[in-house]
């Protein structure tokens, strides 16, 4: 490897043999501490140093998000974790720093969705986010620095082979973006639109209550659609990404998906789901696995029968009524889109699930109608004017 490129065993696929990634203009930015990052690996790591650079910077907080596939899991600041999230995450008896709990929280999003993720973190990795990452299936890390102990413990993960990469916390890439497909050059200046407290754009419901911590929650929303592939949908609370909609071709499908998962995270502080009662030797990605079965419907009759040894005691499943009333509790959650709703089933699916607060960026014939639902269900929303599509 060069100061301005590294070579890779393969592109995307192991048929495409040849392949590098280089800096345009000066140094490479990022540093190979460890292991051998591939080529998708790179493109997460990328895309979700962005991210969380511009949370840490928007939000003045460590920041942490857990990427796949060049799209967002979860994204996530520091803020402190209740004894259900912490049971629900797996890290109720795990001591956690601010930059740990970002993790946690970035991991604790949608954990089906994170196994095998790529991870970016703010700050300077410490001994208590590393530990927390040593116990995960994951991909990699990139953050600015590690502390010397930090760097030891990710060393040994995966057998020495664990990707962690360092990156110049002072780079700037030039502000025009290329990229070649199908041998045409595609060129634009690249996205260097500011998410920020001042610039949220204007409340246009009757209802214009728009606390502290749904503006948190818009800024984090609106960030992690920024690095997630078009059309998306984010929901957020609490300091954290709680659903994601991402890649889809109809709006309303991105909002199902952000909705369903949000349900999903919803369910898994459920007690009966916290109290689920594993036997002894079942591996963490398996206990994720069987908290999803168990909250399913449709599982058949192969998985079902899979499903029951996990247990040293098999768990009565949650009746369609008793989720219902559960997720009915859900509350003052932030919606986001990158684009604007072209259609109010947006806003009427996304009443089922807590919605309160909706931004988005507005602009369409539809503004006028999207405004009265919105007035119907008594939220408040904003028309940032920032479009935030990202292919």
């Amino acid at each position: 490897m060069s100061d301005k490129e590294l070579f890779l065993k393969y592109g995307c696929n192991p048929h495409q043999t040849s392949a590098r990634v280089c800096s345009k203009g000066g140094s490479f930015p990022i540093e190979v501490v460890n292991g051998a990052p591939g080529y998708i690996n790179l493109l997460d790591a990328v895309n979700s140093w962005q991210l969380v650079r511009e949370l840490n910077k928007a939000l003045g907080s460590p920041a942490a998000t857990s990427f796949k596939h060049v799209s967002p899991a979860g994204a996530a600041i520091a803020e402190p974790l209740s004894d259900e999230l912490k049971k629900a995450y797996f890290v109720d008896k795990t001591e956690l720093s601010p930059l740990a709990t970002a993790y946690a929280r970035a991991r604790g999003a949608d954990r089906m969705s994170s196994f095998g993720d790529w991870i970016a973190l703010s700050d300077t990795v410490d001994v208590s986010t590393a530990k927390l990452i040593n116990r995960e299936v994951s991909d990699g890390v990139i953050a600015p620095e590690f502390e010397p102990k930090a760097l030891e413990i990710l060393r040994k993960k995966k057998g020495g082979k664990y990707a962690v990469l360092r990156i110049d916390a002072a780079y700037e890439p030039p502000i025009m973006e290329t990229r070649e497909v199908f041998g045409i050059v595609f060129e634009q200046t690249r996205n260097n639109g500011v998410v920020s407290r001042e610039k949220l754009g204007e409340i246009v419901t009757e209802n214009k209550d728009l606390p502290d911590s749904a503006i948190r929650d818009m800024i984090i929303a609106q960030i992690t659609l920024k690095y997630t592939q078009s059309n998306s949908v984010c929901f957020a609370f609490g300091g954290q990404v709680v659903g994601i909609g991402a890649g889809q071709q109809s709006r309303i499908h991105c909002t199902r998906l952000a909705a369903q998962k949000t349900a999903t995270w919803w369910l898994r502080q459920h007690p009966a789901t916290l109290n689920l009662n594993f036997g002894n030797g079942v591996k963490r990605p398996d206990m994720n696995n069987a908290v999803d079965q168990f909250l399913r419907d449709d599982l058949t009759p192969a998985e079902e029968k899979v499903w029951r040894t996990l247990f040293n005691q098999v768990p009565t499943r949650l009746s369609k009524n008793d989720k219902d009333e559960w997720t009915r509790e859900l509350k003052d959650i932030v919606l986001a889109s990158d684009g604007f709703f072209p259609f109010r089933d947006n806003i009427d699916f996304a009443s089922q699930f807590g919605v309160k607060h909706v931004i988005q960026p507005g602009g369409s014939i539809a503004d006028k109608g999207i405004i009265e639902v919105c007035n119907e269900y008594d939220m408040v929303m904003l028309l940032s004017g920032l479009r935030l599509f990202h292919h």
